[in-house]
């Protein structure tokens, strides 16, 4: 039996800014998934991760920072469909199930200075590169795969100090509101106690109004 549940929409303001890389062609699949399935750049997140949120923005304003939030929930009928555009075993999670991101429960973020200039980290967000998807859209995942070593919190190398630090500086900031890191990528950021958050479906009809539910 479907339950109706309550999603909180984070919309752009001093302190974030949304910007779905899935709403529009500059990602991995050179697709906007988003828009396809009518969720378009709308940002819909639990209440507790939007509350962690909330707790952030203080300290974002302490040091003329912003959070651009590049991805947050995500319907499970984008996550098949991203799937079937990139089958790349340990790019996506192996079902709706085990990515939070289904759950509500995950943002993947980066940091704007009070320019709106996005900080330079060790790689973009999931790694993306228009070389290298041109080369997955052909089926040649190898170079892409050494690339995303530059995800990890344990990647380093000289040459990338600032890079570096504004990694650890954004790990620093999430970590102090309540939210847990993913060892292997940087942008990503989740709520503890995955269990408390259920698998979390959406209906959105031909007018854009969208309708969450659980199981």
């Amino acid at each position: 039996m479907k339950s109706e549940v309550h999603l909180v929409e984070i919309k752009s303001d001093q302190c974030f800014w949304v910007d779905l890389m899935y709403a529009k062609n500059e990602n991995m699949m050179r697709t906007p998934v988003y828009q396809k399935v009518g969720l378009g750049n709308r940002c819909f997140v639990h209440q507790d991760l939007a509350q962690c949120l909330s707790n952030l923005k203080p300290l974002l304003q302490k040091k003329h920072l912003k959070l651009k939030i590049c991805d947050a929930y995500r319907p499970p009928e984008a996550f098949w469909l991203m799937k079937k555009i990139i089958p790349m075993e340990g790019f996506f999670a192996l079902s709706p199930e085990r990515s939070q991101h289904c759950h509500a429960s995950a943002v993947d973020v980066t940091l704007l200075d009070e320019s709106d200039r996005e900080l330079k980290f060790p790689c973009a967000v999931d790694a993306y590169d228009e070389k290298f998807a041109l080369q997955i859209a052909r089926g040649q995942w190898d170079d892409f795969k050494a690339h995303l070593q530059k995800a990890k919190y344990d990647w380093n190398d000289l040459g990338f100090e600032k890079e570096i630090e504004h990694r650890n500086l954004l790990r620093n900031l999430m970590e102090s509101v309540g939210f847990v890191a993913l060892e292997h990528e940087w942008w990503h950021f989740n709520l503890p106690n995955k269990e408390k958050y259920p698998l979390v479906d959406c209906s959105i009809d031909k007018n854009g109004e969208i309708r969450f539910f659980i199981e």
